[in-house]
């Protein structure tokens, strides 16, 4: 039997800052007090593989698909890198209240303190509401004493770079830039596949039982760049029915599509996966005679033996389109 485009369960997780707009999208009857900050929509992470909703492959996670189906679902070239561990990770993000201020190491310093890869991410604000912000790195040049100095003396937040956001924007959050989301946010976060952070500041709050989260300074300071950057928000344009670029890495790449009619996609040319985001709308798929729907924060992996689609918004959708290069 042969590969198809997939869809995967979601896999919700509490969050202290977490919300309730997750579950409505995903009409989930959660507790009335459960806190759900995270839907992990694809992921190979050990202990939070996503599993397949959808046609033959139904109950199988994406970790035993990348391994039994190796190059013909990733792409060879990514696979011989990769391997067993599916390279991306796919998030949902509801931030009811601000989350913690933290940094992520890059592939260098995580293999040195024995994790397999950094993480590299991307946003995508799907809602926000009136005056929200993010952080995004600093408002000025540091160094590790002037950084430790200001933590110490609890002024971080003056020089933390803060940045309003509307539905669209786009933040590329390379490793080693301190980052921070803030309450009123919905987003979509494309990362690589690592559950690695370091929380460097967490507002002086407590947990449900008056107790503070741990904090990682130590761990970060290698991790963190320093440096003050011209730009922190990623600029692009759109054109309706047409594929545009975001973002290109040398983890993953996204394009969006705001398709209002029928959009043939070919990927002869590439060795690689691609998996699809719906951020607006919804849009169908047909492909060896099944036809499979795609709803607003759901995801659809298209495997890479397979070379063309037909994307058919119903009636309109937004899609961020993400491979590896």
């Amino acid at each position: 039997m042969n590969l198809y485009p997939m869809k995967f369960h979601p896999l919700l997780k509490e969050k202290l800052w977490g919300g309730d707009k997750l579950q409505k999208i995903f009409g989930v009857n959660a507790k009335k007090e459960s806190r759900i900050g995270e839907a992990w929509l694809l992921s190979g992470v050990e202990g939070s593989e996503t599993v397949v909703s959808n046609g033959w492959l139904a109950d199988n996670d994406l970790a035993e698909l990348t391994e039994v189906f190796m190059g013909d679902l990733v792409g060879d070239k990514v696979f011989d890198n990769c391997k067993n561990q599916f390279p991306l990770l796919f998030k949902l993000i509801d931030a009811h209240e601000d989350l913690s201020v933290q940094v992520h190491p890059d592939d260098a310093l995580a293999q040195q303190r024995g994790l397999e890869n950094g993480k590299t991410e991307m946003w995508y604000i799907m809602q926000a509401e009136k005056e929200s912000q993010l952080i995004a790195g600093f408002n000025t040049s540091l160094n590790k004493e002037s950084f430790t100095k200001l933590l110490t003396q609890n002024r971080l937040e003056e020089v933390l770079n803060y940045e309003k956001v509307t539905p669209g924007d786009v933040f590329f959050t390379p490793a080693g830039r301190v980052h921070s989301i803030g309450k009123g946010i919905l987003l979509a976060e494309i990362q690589q596949s690592s559950d690695t952070t370091y929380r460097i500041y967490d507002w002086n709050r407590t947990d449900d039982n008056g107790k503070p989260r741990p904090l990682h300074v130590a761990e970060s300071l290698d991790a963190i760049d320093f440096q003050l950057h011209k730009e922190y928000k990623t600029c692009y344009s759109v054109e309706k029915n047409k594929t545009a670029p975001i973002v290109q890495s040398p983890y993953f790449t996204t394009n969006i599509l705001h398709a209002g009619a029928p959009v043939r996609k070919n990927f002869a040319d590439l060795d690689s996966f691609v998996v699809y985001l719906c951020v607006e709308g919804s849009f169908s798929v047909s492909y060896d005679g099944e036809t499979t729907t795609v709803q607003v924060g759901e995801t659809l992996l298209i495997p890479n033996v397979i070379t063309e689609i037909l994307i058919v918004p119903t009636p309109s959708t937004k899609v961020l389109e993400v491979f590896i290069p």
